[in-house]
C-alpha cells in the first residue's frame, strides 16, 4: 500500500473508485465530473490515493474550509485499513490548517457512518437531502 497525495492523472481511477462503491451511490453518475475532482486535488482542498497492486484503491479528499468532501474505498479493497488511513491524514491536515471543528455529510445507516462514529465523529442533525451531519472536534 502507497498512500500519496493525488495528481491530475489520479481522477479517472478516484472516479472509477467512486462509482463501484455499494452504499453512498451517486443518483446520478454525472453529477460529480472531472473538474469537481480536479477542484479539490489543490484549489478548494488537497486529496490522496492509496494505490495497491498499481492501482488507485481509494481516495480522500478534504476542502480548507474544514470539511471532508469525499474518502471512499473500492468495494474490492475494503476492510484492509486503507479508509483509516486516508481519513487519519485529511484530519490532520485539517487540524494543520488550524480548524479546531470539523464536518462531513454521509447517508444514515451506512458503514461509512458507522465508521465515522467510531472514529469519534458525532451526529450534529441532518443536511438538504436527507444525509446526517457529522462533526469532530479537534481534541
Amino acid at each position: 500500500m502507497q498512500l500519496r497525495q493525488a495528481k491530475p492523472a489520479d481522477v479517472p481511477a478516484m472516479h472509477e473508485v467512486r462509482l463501484a462503491v455499494r452504499e453512498n451511490t451517486l443518483s446520478d453518475p454525472n453529477r460529480i465530473t472531472a473538474a469537481n475532482y480536479a477542484d479539490a486535488l489543490n484549489a478548494l482542498g488537497r486529496t490522496w490515493v492509496v494505490e495497491t497492486e498499481g492501482k488507485v484503491a481509494a481516495f480522500a479528499s478534504g476542502y480548507r474550509t474544514g470539511s471532508i468532501w469525499a474518502l471512499f474505498v473500492h468495494p474490492d479493497y475494503q476492510r484492509r485499513g486503507y479508509g483509516k488511513a486516508l481519513h487519519d491524514t485529511v484530519v490532520t491536515w485539517l487540524w494543520s490548517l488550524g480548524h479546531q471543528r470539523i464536518w462531513l455529510s454521509t447517508a444514515p445507516g451506512t458503514r461509512a457512518e458507522h465508521f465515522y462514529v467510531t472514529q469519534g465523529w458525532r451526529h450534529c442533525g441532518t443536511v438538504l437531502g436527507g444525509d446526517i451531519r457529522l462533526e469532530l472536534d479537534n481534541a
